[in-house]
């Protein structure tokens, strides 16, 4: 005997709560299925008492519409990037984000006009080409909004696929037992459809949580260490500047200037360097490619979470559903993205120091600072992780700036950026432990290519062997 629960109040349409829950789950074949509970011994109303499921009907129908839209395919979007949007403004509004007024644009502007000016003298780099920019939160996420969607789909595409293959059996077998159940979007559809749907939903909120809470963090479209911006132009978001200077000894209008000085700078370098931003995002494409899912743990997460709920499905998959383990290749790619990103952050810390010591009396103080805020890995690292499984940390980035300030009392300043010219003579791991001898390592690299080539000049010589007009033929002497 199943105890003597009262039933849900009823809903809209006058059937109880419980019955217009498994109706949406199941459409036609909840009427079998409801008889095969009963059947069993097991009472509806009570499992939807006992589920908690919402008593109010106005609250139900929000709770039915949530599902079904979580539950909704999203075409052949691997993330749904309308949820993206939408979660990220959302997300960026949080504790306020009122437009700039003309005097904050002004005061951002004239910060980085500045540091251009300031940057000529310590840079051979010219300015970026276009407008720099003063920006809200909002204007943030949407100015960045379409590098998330690079950055983020590898992954997404190896989520949704796990996600299929965790959840795919036990959806199909739903489908077997009531046939004419909606499980995967229509009546006799593929299973794996909807859960590629829900894994497109998921990974979309996913991507709208990371985006936004970046938006209340980020001094402009650099400081992760990745170009957030196809065509780089310098641009800071005005609150976020504002806060920081807030527990800093230094003034606002000091940080502001310093902090233009390291976005102006890191534009100018992406901007005229045309390999870097490719590199840089191949790289976490090729990781991103190579993640494996750990299955057992994903199956553990989703297990236990109530479908009418994104916001706990969201968490679930947000923590430990990566495998530990990487790939040779993967490792490769992470070592390539540590080297450049230290390279890159290591350029623009000498760069933009140096053009702030004869102008800002707390430039030293502001970049350390700076190095021990990415150093540390702050809420840009966590977030990208939780999105990629990939730390974005430039582990060696004093040892990257101590290389560049060599090149430039070597080489002069022209010299030292004249090294962006190809990816082969930036400097290596090996550079980094040994900057004095980088000069060495480059002259002996010219020797040697210069002895291959003179090598292989003498085999090609030696292969072609005597020409057709020199005078000789077989079995002769020449007259």
């Amino acid at each position: 005997m199943t105890p003597d629960v009262p039933a849900a109040a009823d809903g809209p349409g006058g059937a109880p709560q419980w019955e217009q829950m498994l109706r949406a789950m199941l459409g036609p074949a909840a009427d079998d299925a409801i008889r095969e509970m009963r059947e069993m011994g097991v009472d509806p109303a009570a499992m939807a008492a006992a589920s908690g499921l919402p008593t109010d009907p106005v609250a139900l129908q929000q709770a039915l519409a949530q599902m079904q839209q979580l539950l909704a395919s999203s075409g052949d979007e691997t993330v749904n990037w309308q949820m993206a949007h939408d979660l990220a403004r959302q997300q960026a509004a949080v504790g306020g984000d009122p437009a700039l007024s003309p005097g904050r644009v002004k005061e951002v502007r004239d910060a980085l006009s500045v540091a251009e000016l300031w940057l000529d003298a310590a840079t051979d780099l010219p300015p970026a080409v276009g407008t720099s920019h003063a920006w809200s939160r909002a204007e943030w996420v949407e100015a960045t909004l379409p590098t998330w969607r690079t950055l983020t789909e590898p992954v997404a595409s190896s989520l949704s696929a796990a996600l299929a293959d965790a959840l795919g059996p036990a959806i199909g077998e739903i489908g077997d037992r009531f046939p004419g159940a909606p499980t995967a979007g229509g009546p006799g559809a593929d299973p794996t459809q909807m859960l590629r749907g829900l894994g497109s939903a998921v990974f979309g909120l996913q991507v709208g949580q990371a985006a936004g809470t970046l938006a209340r963090e980020v001094f402009g479209t650099t400081d992760i260490g990745l170009p957030l911006l196809e065509r780089p132009v310098p641009a800071l978001v005005a609150a976020n500047v504002d806060a920081f200077a807030e527990g800093l000894d230094a003034p606002v209008e000091e940080v502001r200037l310093y902090l233009a000085l390291r976005e102006a700078a890191a534009s100018r370098l992406f901007a005229h360097v045309p390999w870097l931003r490719a590199h840089l995002l191949d790289a976490v494409a090729e990781y991103a490619r190579g993640i494996a899912i750990d299955v057992d743990h994903l199956e553990e997460a989703v297990s236990a979470i109530d479908p009418t709920d994104p916001a706990a499905l969201q968490e679930a998959l947000s923590g430990g559903v990566f495998a530990p383990q990487t790939t040779p290749a993967q490792q490769a790619a992470l070592a390539r993205l540590e080297h450049a990103l230290a390279l890159v952050e290591g350029w623009v810390d000498e760069v933009a120091t140096t053009a702030a010591a004869p102008h800002l009396p707390h430039a030293p103080a502001l970049r350390e600072m700076v190095r021990r805020r990415r150093a540390a890995g702050g809420p840009a690292e966590q977030t990208f992780a939780s999105l990629v499984g990939l730390e974005l940390r430039p582990r060696r980035l004093r040892d990257a700036a101590t290389v560049w300030a060599h090149l430039t009392s070597t080489r002069d300043v022209s010299g030292r950026d004249a090294v962006w010219a190809h990816p082969d003579l930036v400097p290596t791991s090996e550079d980094l432990d040994d900057p004095a001898g980088y000069d060495a390592r480059r002259a002996a690299e010219v020797d040697e290519s210069a002895d291959l080539d003179r090598a292989l000049a003498q085999i090609l010589d030696a292969a072609e062997g005597p020409g057709e007009d020199d005078g000789e033929d077989d079995g002769e002497k020449p007259a």
